[in-house]
């Protein structure tokens, strides 16, 4: 059975929206995955316990939003297969420039960084290392990037009504979340994105990517074989 990693954040209920959409909730049955790393901005316990619903091994870093959950860190690193996967919401970056994800990645000595805040879906390989944002998984309005000065311990209300200013609602964000199943040195990310079409009818798009981590030239024989071995569970998820 594979082992599926759930990336997901940038909530924001029930400040930003409402709920996590219901037909990825319906994709998200309990039993199915088996870890989560959420990437902050829950806001919210009943949010909290949902999450453990789809799966009790759930890692969380506190975002940006999180102002009460100040004991949360603020990185976090899980090892599975030969991967080191680490994960943060981001607001501590200065930019999301690749080469300061990079450095960010350097420092937590990681193969692939998950990152969050823009509520953007992007990932890319970069300097042999895989870069992964899964965006919003409720769509939730995102703020313009002069409002994140903002000191989460200590301004309270006032903090939040100086990020309210730079509120955009009438961005569209489309929301999104990340499966991943690692394989060895071998990572497939399966990304689930809620479309809409010319009818203004929402269906779950998805999309698969590969990653595969470098090896020595004397180990290269045996580590190849395993760039495409990335397991068929998250697929049926995206049928079921």
């Amino acid at each position: 059975m594979a082992f599926l990693i759930l990336v997901i954040g940038d909530l924001h209920i029930p400040d930003r929206a409402l709920d996590i959409p219901a037909k990825f909730k319906k994709l998200l049955a309990p039993g199915k995955i088996s870890q989560t790393l959420c990437l902050g901005n829950l806001t919210d316990r009943s949010t909290y316990e949902y999450l453990r619903t789809i799966a009790p091994d759930l890692k969380i870093v506190r975002g940006r939003m999180d102002v009460e959950a100040t004991s949360l860190p603020l990185t976090s690193v899980v090892t599975h297969g030969n991967l080191r996967i680490g994960f943060l919401e981001g607001f501590t970056l200065v930019s999301n420039e690749p080469d300061l994800l990079l450095a960010e990645a350097n420092r937590l000595d990681v193969d692939v960084l998950c990152w969050g805040g823009t509520h953007k879906f992007e990932c890319f390989e970069y300097m042999d290392k895989f870069f992964v944002n899964p965006g919003s998984a409720t769509g939730a309005f995102t703020t313009t990037a002069a409002s994140w000065a903002v000191n989460l311990g200590s301004n309270g209300g006032e903090g939040q009504k100086e990020q309210d200013k730079g509120f955009d609602e009438d961005e569209e964000v489309v929301p999104s979340f990340c499966l991943m199943d690692v394989q060895g040195i071998s990572l497939t990310l399966y990304v689930y994105q809620l479309r809409k079409d010319e009818k203004g009818v929402e269906n779950v798009a998805v999309e698969k990517v590969t990653y595969t981590k470098p090896v020595e030239p004397t180990g290269a024989g045996g580590a190849a074989a395993g760039a495409g071995a990335a397991a068929s569970g998250a697929a049926s998820v995206s049928s079921s």
